[in-house]
C-alpha cells in the first residue's frame, strides 16, 4: 500500500471518528442532565473526549504520511459523515436543505484548503506567539460574550461554535510550530507553546460542547469543522508569510470558495433555525414544531361542568 492511499484511509478514518464524537457530544447536550459546557460526570461525554482525541491523531499520522493538500480537505468530510452516521445511529434524520448546506460548505472548505500553499515549516518567533495567544484569546472571548447575548439558540451554538473553531485553528497551529522547534536535547523548551496548546484544546472542546446546547449537530459541527482549518491558513498566510497557489487567481479562488462555504453555514443556520433544533431525546426533529410541555401552551376553564374534570388546551 502506498504512503498516499494510506494516508487517505486514515483521513477517512480521522474524519469518523470526528463525525461520531460530535453526534455524541450532541447527544449529551441534548438530555439537558448535564452541565453546558463540562459535563464530567456523563460517561457519554468522556467517549466523546476519547473519538475526538483519536480523530485528532489520526490526523496527525495522516499528515506523517501524506501531503497538506490532501489531507486537510478530506479532514472536511466530517459534516457529510455525520449526518448519515446520526440518521443511523440515533435517529436524527436530515432534511434536504440540511445536506444542500453540508455539501456547500464542505466544497468550499475543500477548495480553500486545496487552494492553501505548503505549510512552511517556520516556528512562531519573534514575539508572533504571544501576538497569537492574545488575539485568539480575545476573538474566543468576543465570540463568547456575543453567544450569551444572543437571543435564539442556532444563533448562539453557532457563535460557540465559531469560538471553538477559533481556538481549534491556534491550537493546530501552536502544534506544527513546537513540532518544528522541538529538539531532543531540550524537551522543555517550548513549555509555552505546549501550555498555549493544552489551553486552547480544553476550550475549543468545551466550548463545542455547548454549541449542540439546543442548536442541534448540523450546524455547529458545519461551523467548527469550517473554522479551524480557515484559522489555521489564515494565520499562516498572515504570519508564516505563505501564500495561496496559483498567486492571484488563487486568492480569488480562495476568496470564492470561502463565500461557498459561508453561503453552506448560513443555510445550515437557517434550516436549524427553521425546524425547531434541538429536540430532547425521543422527540423527532418533526415533532420539534409541536408545543412541548411549558412552551407556547394556554390552558383555560371549560365552559360547562361535568363530573369529570375537563381541560381544553390551546395553542
Amino acid at each position: 500500500m502506498s504512503p498516499l492511499v494510506l494516508s487517505v484511509l486514515v483521513s477517512l478514518a480521522s474524519a469518523v471518528a470526528y463525525a461520531a464524537g460530535a453526534i455524541t457530544q450532541e447527544r449529551v447536550a441534548a438530555s439537558g442532565t448535564a452541565p453546558a459546557y463540562a459535563p464530567l460526570r456523563h460517561p457519554a461525554w468522556w467517549l466523546a473526549v476519547f473519538l475526538t482525541g483519536a480523530g485528532a491523531l489520526l490526523h496527525v499520522v495522516a499528515l506523517a504520511y501524506g501531503p497538506l493538500s490532501v489531507v486537510q480537505p478530506l479532514g472536511a468530510l466530517t459534516i457529510v459523515f455525520a449526518l448519515p452516521m446520526a440518521a443511523l445511529l440515533v435517529g436524527r434524520r436530515a432534511g434536504a436543505g440540511a445536506w444542500r448546506g453540508a455539501f456547500l460548505a464542505t466544497a468550499g472548505l475543500a477548495g480553500l484548503l486545496a487552494l492553501t500553499g505548503p505549510a512552511g515549516g517556520r516556528s512562531l518567533g519573534d514575539g508572533t506567539g504571544p501576538l497569537l495567544a492574545g488575539v485568539s484569546a480575545g476573538t474566543v472571548a468576543l465570540l463568547f460574550l456575543m453567544a450569551r447575548g444572543a437571543r435564539r439558540r442556532v444563533g448562539r451554538g453557532v457563535l460557540l461554535a465559531a469560538a471553538a473553531g477559533v481556538a481549534f485553528g491556534a491550537a493546530s497551529v501552536f502544534t506544527k510550530a513546537v513540532a518544528v522547534a522541538w529538539v531532543p536535547w531540550a524537551p522543555l523548551a517550548e513549555w509555552p507553546g505546549v501550555l498555549a496548546v493544552g489551553v486552547l484544546a480544553v476550550a475549543g472542546l468545551l466550548l463545542s460542547q455547548a454549541s449542540y446546547r439546543g442548536a442541534g449537530l448540523a450546524a455547529p459541527l458545519a461551523t467548527v469543522t469550517v473554522v479551524n482549518p480557515a484559522v489555521a491558513a489564515a494565520v499562516g498566510v498572515g504570519l508564516f508569510g505563505e501564500q495561496f497557489r496559483f498567486r492571484a487567481p488563487g486568492t480569488v479562488l480562495a476568496l470564492g470558495c470561502a463565500a461557498v462555504a459561508a453561503a453552506g453555514l448560513v443555510r445550515l443556520t437557517s434550516v436549524s433555525a427553521g425546524s425547531g433544533a434541538g429536540p430532547g431525546p425521543g422527540v423527532s426533529e418533526g415533532d420539534a414544531a409541536r408545543p412541548q410541555v411549558g412552551e407556547g401552551v394556554d390552558v383555560g376553564a371549560v365552559a360547562r361542568t361535568g363530573a369529570d374534570l375537563e381541560v381544553q388546551v390551546r395553542s
